[in-house]
């Protein structure tokens, strides 16, 4: 074959040829005559890119657009995955080294004496074998080696960061898939593990970008699809998700993972019963799914006849799961427990949970968040604050509705979203994404006016595009608690409605909670009561520089004790008339996607006030809350 100039467009159609080439000549009889023939057929392969100057003097997207092609070629041509995931592997590293004689590179392949001890392609291979096998330590040791070995190299480097992954050491696992795809921006596989990764870190926004980088790249990327579709889950975005779970189970009925994604859409959606019919599925096949025996513990009130799940769940948290997998698996021991009344297995469970995601998440910055709150409250005097005037924009859709996390506010976001005149947007990452941006601007001052403007028809947009048009619109992003000052300079007739619980009740409930790695105040009980402290601190300064009518404190208690009164004072400060179908609000078939789903579907129960008082002796910390 005769190679030319080509594009990427070109490069794909010369790797389906190779791989079209390659893929018969790769098939045998016997295993010894596959793999007599394979090695042959790769050696051939390795010759012709070694040799060809035009075809390895690609630049890195065209190589990762023509190796990728070739992959997904061999796959659809029948190739086991491991076979092609190796050949592609020596395809990309021959390609990467330019031209030069074959045959050192021949001899590599098949195990020749003249391979070198620092030969990338050896040790990449010997690091995924080694992750293949589960021993993600060694494969660490041999990938770190290459890395240092060599200059970086895109497949080197997103391996690390699937080896980092699997050993819990995930901001380390970040920063290897993030310099892959700065390397090789097309190459889909880090571009994948990134937005996975994202997800679990509660970056839900980004982690759809590079879900939906990743399936650019490659179209027919079956991991990148589900792992989009769960991430547009907890975006509750149900509808979206559950087209790209279909898509995938239309060509394989029985993939676990699109089944599993279906299960959680059905479970934001409220229907918990089909969720746990379509875990069912998936456990028959496979049975070892971390994330399908968590999620079941969570679609109902669990009793003693669930022992049998009990023990399988157990049995697989120690059975050498990765870090994030059995704390997902303790959390969910844990409620057990809470759900049958044994309180003290529930906080050793819940407790151990804790220490595996706290070994592994961003540690809690008592003094940062001091500071921070210093810096929010100096930029937002009272003097500052009536400076706002009228704004930026007169608009009064948005309705904030905060608190500490596990306080009420989902609840409270579902009684108000069953009133025709509302809707809920659940929890929107805006303006912590501003505060992040511009944290120097806000905390020095006033925003300018056209900034602001900017700022309103953004989220404007946003709201409406996730709920449609309704003159209001529920944003429960609890931490929305930070922004209140640059909320109000933009939408000065805005409301806020704050959700008070009793504080042991809120901090235990955090504590016995699987959030994001970025929540990292939530899994410990001092750092608990440290948050909490500050929390209630910018609490009282919001309620003192407001202006009349601005915010309102909402009672936890006193609304799952008073319903309908507790409403009307909300609807009335809103300026609302009574709805009486925000008393059936459990009915509201609107998706949920917080850890309160199954909550919120419930008729109002009060079980949850003084729930401490069961776990009074674990509660150390959390005790001078109530001083």
């Amino acid at each position: 074959m005769i190679f030319q100039w080509f594009d990427a467009n070109e490069a794909e159609k010369i790797a389906c040829e190779l791989a079209d080439q390659f893929a018969p000549r790769s098939a045998g009889t016997s295993d010894a005559a596959t793999a007599t023939n394979g090695d042959t057929a790769l050696q051939d392969l390795i010759r012709l890119v070694q040799t060809d100057a035009r075809l390895s003097s690609l630049n890195f997207y065209k190589k990762a657009k023509f190796a990728n092609s070739f992959k997904w070629r061999l796959l659809e041509k029948g190739i086991e995955p491991n076979t092609a995931n190796h050949v592609t592997t020596s395809l990309v590293v021959h390609l990467t080294r330019g031209p030069q004689s074959a045959e050192p590179a021949a001899e590599a392949a098949e195990g020749g004496t003249a391979k070198k001890p620092d030969d990338i392609l050896d040790l990449l291979r010997s690091g995924n074998k080694a992750f293949t096998s589960g021993e993600y330590e060694e494969a660490l040791r041999i990938l770190e080696s290459a890395v240092d070995r060599s200059r970086p190299h895109p497949v080197v480097l997103n391996s690390l960061g699937a080896a980092l992954y699997k050993l819990g050491r995930y901001a380390e696992a970040e920063v290897r898939f993030r310099q892959s795809v700065t390397i090789a921006p097309d190459y889909p596989e880090p571009n994948c593990n990134l937005g996975n990764l994202l997800r679990w870190m509660g970056s839900l926004e980004e982690s759809e970008y590079w879900l939906r980088r990743a399936l650019k790249w490659k179209p027919t990327y079956v991991d990148a699809r589900v792992g989009l579709g769960l991430t547009l889950a907890l975006l509750g975005r149900p509808r979206d998700a559950r087209a790209r779970f279909e898509k995938v189970l239309r060509s394989n009925p029985r993939h676990p993972d699109a089944l599993f994604g279906m299960a959680q859409v059905a479970k934001v959606e409220g229907r918990f019963s089909e969720a746990e019919t379509l875990i069912g599925k998936v456990l028959e096949i496979n049975p070892k799914m971390v994330g399908a025996w968590s999620l079941l513990a969570i679609l109902r009130k669990m009793t003693p006849a669930d022992s049998d799940w009990l023990r399988s769940a157990t049995e697989l948290a120690a059975s050498g799961v990765t870090p994030i997998e059995e704390a997902d698996l303790r959390f969910s021991i844990g409620k057990y427990y809470d759900d049958v009344g044994e309180f003290d297995k529930a906080f050793r469970s819940f407790e151990s949970a804790n220490t595996l995601v706290k070994s592994f998440a961003t540690k809690y910055d008592r003094r940062g968040r001091d500071e921070f709150i210093d810096k929010v409250i100096r930029a937002s005097s009272k003097e500052l604050v009536a400076a706002i005037g009228a704004g930026a924009s007169p608009s009064a859709k948005p309705v904030f509705v905060f608190g500490m996390p596990r306080s009420g506010t989902s609840l409270t976001e579902q009684i108000l979203a069953s009133h025709p005149a509302i809707k809920g947007a659940g929890e929107v990452d805006f303006w912590n994404r501003v505060m992040r941006k511009r944290l120097d601007e806000v905390t020095a001052g006033l925003l300018d006016l056209s900034t602001r403007k900017q700022l309103a028809d953004e989220y404007l947009q946003l709201l409406e595009k996730r709920t449609g048009d309704a003159p209001h619109i529920i944003d429960k992003t609890t931490a929305n608690l930070d922004s209140v000052g640059l909320i109000h300079s933009v939408f000065a007739n805005a409301r806020f409605i704050y959700m008070d619980r009793d504080p042991i009740d809120t901090c235990l409930s955090c504590y016995f909670q699987q959030f994001a790695a970025s929540v990292s105040f939530s899994m410990d009980l001092a750092d608990l009561a440290h948050y909490y402290k500050g929390h209630r601190r910018l609490v009282h300064h919001w309620q003192s520089v407001l202006p009349p009518g601005r915010m309102l404190i909402v009672s936890y208690e006193e609304l799952v004790r008073d319903l309908e009164s507790t409403t009307r004072k909300m609807l009335d400060f809103l300026g609302l008339e009574w709805d009486a179908r925000c008393l059936s609000f459990h009915e509201n078939e609107r998706p949920v996607a917080t850890a309160s789903t199954w909550q919120v579907r419930q008729k109002l129960y009060t079980d949850a006030v003084g729930r401490w008082q069961a776990y009074k002796q674990y509660i150390g910390p959390l005790k001078t809350l109530k001083a």
